[in-house]
């Protein structure tokens, strides 16, 4: 008799841990799945930040440069406008029709629009038809973009641990950061091995023919997963709203409203110290192209970096502590870091950009889990989606044009740096109306 309780107790032991090793690898193929999509997304987007003065050039052909860049720009910040029609559509499918589904679906519609603009004639060959081309492009990737992030941080939110969360949401948002390291890196390699003028006769169009072959894979993976546990629960129990949004607006749009006020760092500030820098440090520093690329890159990969170490921060000290540590370090040093990209050898052009973007990535890294958290599952896809895409909308697409702007009205090289300390005030204000959520279980009803 003695002996019973022994055999009963290994196969217990046994079948828990493959039930957890099993647990595991799914969680690591839906971070996986999330961050490879994620990727594709934000390269297809930021390559054309990282081409604007060869865009300009052959797309907004105007006598005076600073105008022709102000429209490239300005059809950069187009595709932002339609963000939030992205957002609440794909917010729709996510919520009522399963994770999985839109987020395929944004993939698919991001790297067809990218391709097209790689075989895209240009100005010299269609005149205004081909810019009016490219901005139509440039709106069909928004609408995509505008169902990414919200759609990939709910799914990975939704199967994490709460003990990981925010670590392991962090790792979907450095998706981001490589895409448009990759983007940057692109870019680096076709302005190195082809000149000035090879590019802007036909190799312009590589970096966005690469969206194809890279953007197939990221198709693929995302169509073998399962949905969420909670998206499953939610569904079989027949409790997904018919009108995801409108039910959102209606009982929780004071999370809605928090959202766009914590993002403003990690979307305005990302621009200017990610896309906007690149072009920053060639017209107004005066380095060569190689220069700002290369200084982007090690600030994207760095940023990278960044990323999961804030998340782990968060899910140990706690998300406001994180919030409040990045956005407040970026209103303190927004200035000082524009002045040594501004006026500074390259060395400190590189050290000036990282910053920037290190302070950013540490408010991103504890951002998205933050939003999961606030929101229930019925309304969680929308609710990120919306939030996060009003702000990029406000703030973030607008970025590079209004720094743009703002040095041609002041004539101040440090204009842009106002900027980028205001999103990081705005951010910092937020902080102190989020409630702490450490350790919390999402929220299903």
């Amino acid at each position: 008799m003695s002996l019973d309780p022994q055999p009963s107790r290994t196969p217990e032991r046994t079948s828990e841990r493959t039930s957890d090793h099993g647990d595991f690898r799914s969680r690591l193929k839906v971070i996986r799945a999330a961050v490879l999509g994620t990727i594709v997304e934000y390269y297809d987007f930021g390559i054309y930040g990282y081409m604007a003065t060869f865009v300009a050039a052959l797309f907004f052909v105007s006598d005076d440069p600073t105008a022709a860049m102000l429209g490239t720009f300005a059809a950069f910040a187009v595709a932002f406008f339609m963000r939030v029609p992205g957002g609440i559509f794909f917010g729709h499918i996510g919520d009522k029709y399963g994770r999985k589904q839109a987020l395929s679906w944004t993939i698919l519609l991001m790297v067809l629009a990218t391709a097209l603009i790689g075989v895209l004639p240009n100005y010299y060959t269609l005149g205004m038809w081909a810019t009016s081309m490219l901005v139509f492009c440039r709106c069909l990737q928004g609408f995509a973009a505008g169902g990414e992030l919200g759609g990939a941080n709910a799914f990975v939110a939704e199967s994490a641990p709460a003990r990981w969360r925010a670590t392991q949401t962090s790792l979907v948002n450095s998706g981001t950061y490589l895409g448009s390291l990759f983007a940057a890196l692109v870019a680096l390699t076709a302005t190195s091995v082809f000149t000035d003028q090879q590019i802007l006769d036909w190799a312009w169009r590589i970096p966005f023919l690469l969206s194809l072959p890279i953007g197939v894979i990221g198709l693929y993976i995302r169509s073998h997963l399962d949905d969420t546990p909670q998206f499953k629960e939610l569904s079989a129990q027949g409790e997904t709203k018919k009108v995801p949004v409108r039910d959102l607006l209606v009982t929780n749009w004071r999370s809605v409203v928090k959202i766009v006020c914590l993002g403003a760092v990690i979307t305005g500030g990302y621009y200017i110290a990610s896309v906007y820098a690149a072009t920053y440090l060639q017209t107004t520093a005066g380095h060569s192209s190689q220069v700002a690329f290369a200084s982007t890159s090690v600030a994207m990969v760095l940023g990278a970096l960044t990323l999961p170490l804030s998340g782990y921060l968060a899910d140990t000290v706690g998300r406001k502590k994180v919030l409040f540590i990045g956005s407040a370090g970026a209103a303190l040093l927004g200035v000082p870091m524009f002045m040594m990209m501004a006026a500074g050898p390259a060395w400190a052009a590189f050290v000036g950009q990282s910053v920037l973007f290190i302070l950013v990535s540490v408010v991103n890294g504890a951002s998205f889990v933050t939003y999961a958290e606030m929101l229930s599952a019925s309304t969680r896809y929308s609710g990120i989606a919306l939030g996060n895409n009003v702000t990029n909308t406000l703030l973030g697409g607008t970025a590079p044009f209004i720094a743009t702007w703002l040095i041609s009205v002041t004539g101040n090289d440090l204009a842009p740096a106002g900027y980028f300390v205001l999103t990081a005030l705005i951010t910092l204000g937020a902080v102190f109306f989020v409630t702490e959520t450490r350790g919390s279980e999402l929220r299903i009803d």
